[in-house]
Formats: C-alpha cells, sequence, structure tokens
C-alpha cells in the first residue's frame, strides 16, 4: 500500500491525487506555425493545470525534447548514437526551463530536477526532495529522461511516476485516447473508454514505448492517454474526468 506521509497538501476529492504528466517536446509548439517553442502554447497549458494545483493536487511533469532534438534522428547525421540521445537530454532541459518559467509567470513555485548533473541551472534529481516537493504543492518537472542513451523520455515518464507513489501516469497525445486502428488512417475506429493492459498487449494496441508501458503494468500504475489540443481536457484529467482512455490491471 502507498504511504500518503508526504502528501501534506493533498485533496481527497481527487481521485488522483498525485500525477505524473508525460508532455511531449512537441505538445510545447504552435500546430499552426510550427517552431521550436510557443509561448502561447505553454502557457495554455500552464493556465489548466493552475486550477487542481490550488485545490491540492501533486503535480509532476515529465518532458520529452522531440520539439528540438531526437536522438535516433541524429544518429543518422553520423553522430554516434550515445552522443545524440545526449543531445537530446538537453533538450528535455531547454523544454523544462521553459516550462518553469511560465509556472512562475503565474506564481506557481517550480523546481526542475534533471537526472544529468547540472549544477548552478537546476537541481540534480532526488527522488525524497521531489517527493518533499510534490508535499508542499510544488510543481516539480523532470528533465534530462533517465540519464540513459538507447531510452526514450517514456520510460523516464514511467519510472517517475512509479518511484514516487503517484497514482496515475498521464500521458499527453496528439489524438483522444487509443483506438483499434490508427485514428489518422482512413476508416471508422473505435475508441476505448477503458482497456486493460493486457488488451492492449493483445490486441498490439500502439500507446506509448513498450517498455515504458510493460513498467506501467508490472508496477498495476494506471495509464490514462489524453488528446492535449482539446481545449480544457488538461484539466479536466486532472479534476478527474475521464479524458481519453484509462488503461488498468484487472
Amino acid at each position: 500500500m502507498k504511504s500518503n506521509k508526504l502528501k501534506e497538501v493533498s485533496n481527497s476529492s481527487f481521485p488522483y491525487p498525485r500525477i505524473l504528466l508525460k508532455l511531449s517536446g512537441e505538445s510545447l509548439q504552435d500546430k499552426e506555425s510550427p517552431s521550436f517553442l510557443c509561448a502561447k502554447t505553454i502557457d495554455r497549458i500552464v493556465k489548466e493545470i493552475l486550477p487542481a494545483m490550488k485545490l491540492g493536487l501533486q503535480l509532476g511533469i515529465v518532458v520529452g525534447g522531440g520539439n528540438l532534438f531526437r536522438g535516433a534522428q541524429l544518429s543518422q547525421t553520423g553522430i554516434s548514437r550515445v552522443s545524440a540521445d545526449q543531445v537530446g537530454m538537453l533538450g528535455t532541459m531547454i523544454n523544462a526551463l521553459a516550462l518553469r518559467d511560465v509556472f512562475e509567470s503565474h506564481s506557481q513555485v517550480t523546481r526542475v530536477m534533471s537526472s544529468i548533473p547540472m549544477s548552478g541551472v537546476v537541481d540534480h534529481y532526488d527522488r525524497r526532495k521531489a517527493m518533499h516537493h510534490l508535499g508542499l504543492g510544488r510543481v516539480v518537472i523532470f528533465a534530462g529522461g533517465t540519464g540513459n542513451p538507447f531510452v526514450t523520455t517514456d520510460s523516464a515518464a514511467s519510472l517517475r511516476a512509479i518511484e514516487l507513489d503517484a497514482d496515475l501516469l498521464a500521458k499527453a497525445s496528439d489524438v483522444d485516447g487509443i483506438y483499434d486502428g490508427d485514428p489518422k488512417l482512413p476508416g471508422k475506429h473505435v475508441r476505448y473508454e477503458t482497456v486493460t493492459f493486457n488488451e492492449v498487449v493483445n490486441k498490439e494496441l500502439k500507446v506509448m514505448d513498450l517498455a515504458a508501458f510493460c513498467q506501467c503494468r508490472d508496477h498495476n500504475m494506471p495509464l490514462r492517454v489524453f488528446d492535449i489540443n482539446k481545449p480544457g481536457a488538461i484539466s479536466n484529467m486532472l479534476m478527474g474526468a475521464n479524458e481519453g482512455t484509462l488503461v488498468f490491471n484487472k
């Protein structure tokens, strides 16, 4: 059973009092006018999060770096895959700093913790310190992935959610949940409101990096996939609404 000792500000009215939110780097861009970062998009995301924080939600965020660098793509230019993935980790740091400053511009105390040492810029990741910050109502943003090459930020998100005793891992997507087929392809596809981890595996449904998905399954970490581009979806999800698709163990 999870210990709630450090959840000083959590509100029991939330179905998921502590959430780990996975944001892709692309979610910080403007879909209409692509750029590395879009201040308006980041501000919208932050504003949707703030009401739940004021009510006592505890929130950690793992951010990707795909809007800036992707290790797999960089490695095709002649850079070694290890170095390319390290460049990608630095991209997540850029996104984390941008997110932090927008949160703080709205008076929400925020901490960035990196899995790779960045002395003088942000704190190094420490589980106990992260739990402490969450308990005090601070948003904690985790940068640097897991700190290892060949590992996706999806895996970083599942790892942090499990380590921090989160009640839910929420994966922001560009589609409104999990479908029985690729919703971007022609044809009629059915969206699941709920689905079990085993059903996802058996039906070969696309959700997230397989290693991260299996980690959630094996550690009984509920996973919600939702559309970050839908107005109000983040706020609704944090408040416990049935946005997107919930994946769980039977």
